[in-house]
């Protein structure tokens, strides 16, 4: 049992009785003893109360010469802020006074409208066994049981990033890299889970509290894939590379060609294309999947739905696209974006743009001139030159993330704006009508096309501003994004990091660029 108190009249004024607490019952605090005087407006000297309070000892000991009224036995309620939860807490009654019924207590519930979850067996111990000062619990309401958002279980590793091995000798092996997720035919390849909704609560009041709404979700399938009856798995319908395309699964296969050039023209293809010799200045090569070339590209363009790799390398005017890894001997006078890592020995002279992050490595690793974005990071041995070349450094957001909020900016505006514009019309069409006027056909046809439009609008609005905010919070959970050097970085540098920047003023050796303070910092590797 806790400690607590009792208030004592008598012919020379008002005491406390101070008891201590028995077997693991905790002491009493000297507020609540304060917070029941302040409440009944009993002065009282604060000294004698605290003394009293540490004592504990069950004597009386007189705190003013004023008489008190007698006090009933008393009870204070108190619910918790999310209305889940109702405490009472019992004062003792001034020597030989009334107590309390169970009824009293039910009936200071019932006038508060506490209807839930009454806890009449805790009520009722407490009037068999009386705990005084001691918070017990009287009403408890029904907690809600959140529900599951649906999701859909991938049977294959969907986010591989390219790491490659250092030989013996200090060159990089970039060409076994493990960034083929071959399937044979029948394999599971996704699961859904359906959503699980949940179930209401119930305060103490009585109120109803509603779960938080669950999604929906189903599983997206393309090429060579076989999805259940029931909608629940989907399993590869042939052997092949199986990639995740804008959340769509597709298992492809490999078209081989010798060259890409005038024996061929642009290859144009759903699934994964291997060149064994080199792209041609001016050709292009479009593939759903992988693109491998064993030769150089040069002047020409690759369009990938997955990873790009360039056993030699890209330069002179070459633009390459990857949904996406890229991996590259060399990048040199070349623009090179991808949704996912690019690792390349050196970058000269060249745009290249990466939704994670940038690898610069091997005997070289030198990033010189032209600019270099990434979403998490950068690394390399070297950035610039020497000579002072002019090279841009940035990490932050995924480029193509930043992008795609303008366009959502701007569609959403401009379907506002013509929303605005054939308002007035549709409303005072509806007026009409309602007021008994005659339409022609013609007039009835136009007014119906406002009507759709109006309609595809508004949905397109919706559509857009559920990717905007979806965007927004990727955008939120981005990681802290940093560029380490290994080796230096030259003067004629510049690092930014979100919007902040630095202009790299003398040589940097061995460190971090990251954010600190609002400002763009060397840090230790």
């Amino acid at each position: 049992m806790n400690g607590y108190f009792q208030m004592v009249i008598t012919p020379k004024g008002t005491g406390i009785k101070v008891f201590a607490p028995t077997e693991d019952g905790h002491p009493l605090n000297v507020n609540d003893v304060r917070d029941y005087l302040d409440d009944r407006k009993i002065q009282y000297d604060v000294v004698i109360i605290n003394e009293a309070v540490t004592k504990a000892d069950g004597e009386v000991v007189m705190f003013t010469e004023a008489q008190m009224l007698p006090e009933r036995e008393g009870c204070k309620f108190d619910v918790s802020k999310d209305r889940m939860t109702v405490t009472a807490f019992f004062y003792p009654p001034t020597q030989d006074g009334e107590l309390m019924t169970e009824e009293e207590v039910l009936g200071s519930l019932a006038y508060r409208k506490i209807t839930y979850g009454i806890q009449t067996e805790a009520i009722h111990d407490f009037f068999e066994h009386r705990q005084y000062c001691t918070e017990i619990v009287v009403a408890q309401g029904k907690p809600v049981k959140q529900g599951k958002n649906a999701r859909v279980e991938l049977h294959f590793n969907s986010n591989l990033r390219a790491k490659p091995t250092l030989r013996e000798d200090g060159s990089v092996d970039y060409f076994h890299l493990n960034l083929i997720n071959n399937v044979e035919a029948g394999q599971l390849l996704a699961t859904l889970h359906p959503e699980v909704l949940g179930e209401p609560g119930i305060n103490v009041y009585g109120e109803n509290i509603k779960p938080a709404a669950v999604k929906s979700a189903y599983i997206k399938y393309g090429k060579n894939t076989v999805l259940s009856e029931d909608k629940m798995t989907l399993t590869a319908e042939k052997s092949g590379h199986v990639t995740v395309k804008e959340g769509k699964i597709t298992v492809s296969d490999v078209l081989t060609v010798e060259n890409v050039d005038v024996s061929t023209g642009n290859i144009e293809y759903e699934g994964s294309v291997q060149v064994k010799g080199v792209v041609a200045s001016n050709f292009s090569v479009k593939a759903g999947g992988n693109i491998v070339v064993k030769g150089i590209v040069e002047g020409a363009t690759l369009d990938a739905g997955a990873d790009i790799i360039l056993e030699c390398g890209a330069k002179a005017g070459g633009n390459i696209k990857a949904g996406g890894n890229v991996v590259t001997k060399f990048i040199e006078n070349a623009t090179i974006t991808a949704r996912g890592g690019i690792t390349s020995e050196c970058i000269l002279h060249s745009t290249v743009s990466s939704g994670t992050e940038i690898n610069v490595t091997g005997k070289r690793g030198f990033i010189a001139g032209g600019k270099v974005s990434a979403a998490e990071k950068i690394q390399a041995k070297i950035l610039g030159s020497e000579m002072g070349a002019n090279t841009i450094i940035e990490v932050g957001a995924d480029p193509e993330l930043k992008v795609r909020l303008k366009e959502l900016q701007k569609n959403i505006t401009a379907a506002n704006k013509n929303i605005e514009g054939i308002k007035p019309t549709i409303e005072g069409f509806t007026k009409m009508l309602k007021a008994g006027a005659k339409f022609t056909p013609d007039q009835v046809a136009n007014a119906k096309k406002l009507i759709d439009l109006n309609k595809t609008l508004t949905e397109q609005i919706q559509k857009d501003s559920d990717e905007y905010q979806e965007l927004m919070e990727k955008l939120a959970e981005s990681k802290e994004a940093e560029v380490i050097v290994e080796g230096t970085a030259y003067p004629g540098t510049t690092v930014n990091i979100g919007e902040l920047s630095m202009i790299v003023k003398k040589p940097v050796q061995y460190s971090r660029f990251v954010v600190d303070k609002g400002d763009v910092r060397l840090a230790p590797i």
